[in-house]
């Protein structure tokens, strides 16, 4: 036993030994990276993963949620429009109560004058000139224009 204390304390020894457990630090250190880095990259897959389900799960209600926004705001507006049409109508309607009224848009979309009253009707000499212009139907009388309707609607364009 004495030898084997004596192996024991020599400084070879001691420094094999020093070596051998800086070695195990620096051994155990590594792993303890290691372990660390694949326990991070870990973690780091499994928020990753947790994200894009988060992602995904919400990207379809979200898209529905914002469709359904831009709808709710253009039936708004529409809602608008015909409030905005609805209360011209009902100003249209008031105004045709009054005999007035009645009476400025028969004279001025039927030609109608007052019992003494002289009517004059001024022709446009460019708007004849158009209408005597455009080749047609025009010149002839209504009953021909009728019938030759009903010969072009009876005609097989399948020549």
């Amino acid at each position: 036993m004495a030898g084997k204390d004596r192996d024991r304390f020599s400084t070879a020894t001691r420094l094999r030994l020093l070596g051998e457990q800086t070695a195990a630090r620096v051994y155990r250190s590594q792993n303890r990276r290691q372990d660390r880095r694949s326990r991070l990259t870990g973690r780091a897959a499994f928020l990753a993963l947790v994200v894009c389900s988060l992602v995904v799960a919400l990207a379809y209600p979200m898209r529905q949620y914002v469709s359904q926004r831009d709808e709710i705001a253009e039936q708004e507006r529409l809602s608008r429009e015909v409030q905005q049409r609805t209360e011209e109508l009902r100003d249209e309607k008031a105004r045709l109560q009054d005999d007035a009224y009645i009476m400025r848009l028969a004279r001025q979309h039927l030609h109608y004058v007052r019992p003494g009253e002289i009517g004059y009707t001024v022709a446009d000499p460019d708007a004849a000139k158009d209408r005597r212009s455009e080749p047609g139907a025009s010149d002839r009388p209504w009953q021909s224009n009728l019938w030759d309707g009903v010969d072009s609607a009876d005609r097989d364009d399948r020549d």
